[in-house]
């Protein structure tokens, strides 16, 4: 008997609704472990079902399926049942009148967005949004919990709860920090020059206080830290393994960011910027909406995963089974969460 196929470094995207032939050849490539979705690929949930079963179906051990879903402005999903979710800022304004009220709507806004993905097959959703909003940054803007990092931390771990009730893992990003520049890191490479100490004092403090057993996963900023290193974090040794692996004795999953973000560009040609990824520390790189890139980077890369990763990339995935759509729309306690969301939009 063959032995079943473990998940590779890369995870890929697909273009449509539904998989193409040279799709599903990509996915059994022994280097690719995930696939990430975007709104191109919903056009109703039966649709991005049958996407995420054929999806899975693609290995003997299922791919992970993840797609960037926080709520306000990034939200993938957005008619045929889903559920509209606030920004992580109306939250943060909720705390400053009632902290535990806030607290309370974190957690049910973590459930609803978990398992309305979980009930079409999506595994797991790159949130939440640990950047402090200092106000520069127009690319993080209102994903911001707040530019308080205890307030973060806080709501932060109150929306993981959430995630977990579904049965999902959360991801934190971007470490160690991605709201005190103004550039946005698809478009541009920016450079924060302030001092390492008041980073971490700030900035990186929710992912020391929050830790691996409650934030499972990480992923870096395409953000260089002048003061710190010349590389991007995504990118540096030190700020993976010195710090996060090593200071802050982290032991998640770390994930690169989107590969072909003009914040990636100091890195190289694809190859270079996979390989700078998972020399630095990365478990798993991204590599989206450039699909003749992440055929070539397969086709170059020459990579063995290591163990710990293998550990740390199953650990991801969801441990029990999901109630269907039609199940969850029969269960008291998601109307309960759901009713709330536009009572918490609308103020």
């Amino acid at each position: 008997m063959a032995a079943i196929l473990p998940p590779g470094p890369v995870i890929v995207d697909v273009q449509g609704y539904r998989l193409t032939e040279h799709e599903v050849a990509r996915l059994r490539h022994p280097l690719v472990g995930g696939v990430i979705l975007f709104s191109r690929n919903f056009e109703n949930r039966a649709q991005l079902t049958a996407l995420c079963q054929a999806i899975h179906a693609a290995r003997d051990e299922p791919l992970l399926i993840a797609v960037d879903h926080e709520g306000g402005r990034v939200q993938r999903f957005r008619t045929d049942g889903f559920t509209p979710l606030p920004s992580m800022r109306r939250l943060g304004e909720i705390w400053m009148d009632d902290s535990l009220s806030a607290l309370r709507l974190a957690t049910e806004t973590g459930y609803v967005l978990a398992a309305e993905l979980r009930a079409c097959g999506v595994d797991l959703s790159f949130t939440p949004v640990l950047d402090l909003d200092y106000g520069n940054s127009e690319v993080i803007g209102d994903r911001s919990f707040n530019r308080e990092p205890q307030i973060v931390a806080m709501l932060a771990r109150a929306l993981i709860q959430g995630l977990q009730l579904a049965g999902m893992a959360a991801c934190g990003k971007h470490f160690p920090g991605h709201g005190y520049v103004h550039a946005d890191s698809h478009h541009d490479i920016p450079v924060d020059d302030r001092s390492f100490e008041e980073i971490m004092r700030e900035d990186a403090a929710p992912y020391g206080w929050l830790g691996d057993m409650v934030l499972p996963s990480v992923m870096p900023a395409h953000v260089i830290y002048s003061q710190v290193d010349p590389k991007p974090a995504g990118f540096s040794d030190y700020w993976i393994n010195a710090v996060l692996r090593g200071h802050l004795n982290y032991d998640g999953v770390v994930f690169s960011d989107d590969l072909t973000m003009a914040g990636a560009a100091v890195a190289g040609d694809i190859l270079e910027r996979a390989q700078a990824a998972l020399e630095a520390g990365c478990d798993m790189v991204l590599v989206c909406n450039h699909p003749e890139l992440a055929d070539d980077l397969l086709q170059r890369l020459d990579y063995t995963m290591p163990a710990e990763s293998l550990r740390r990339i199953r650990s991801l995935m969801p441990r029990v089974p999901s109630p269907d759509w039609a199940t969850l729309q029969r269960q008291a306690r998601y109307h309960y969460a759901r009713d709330l969301q536009s009572e918490i939009i609308s103020g």
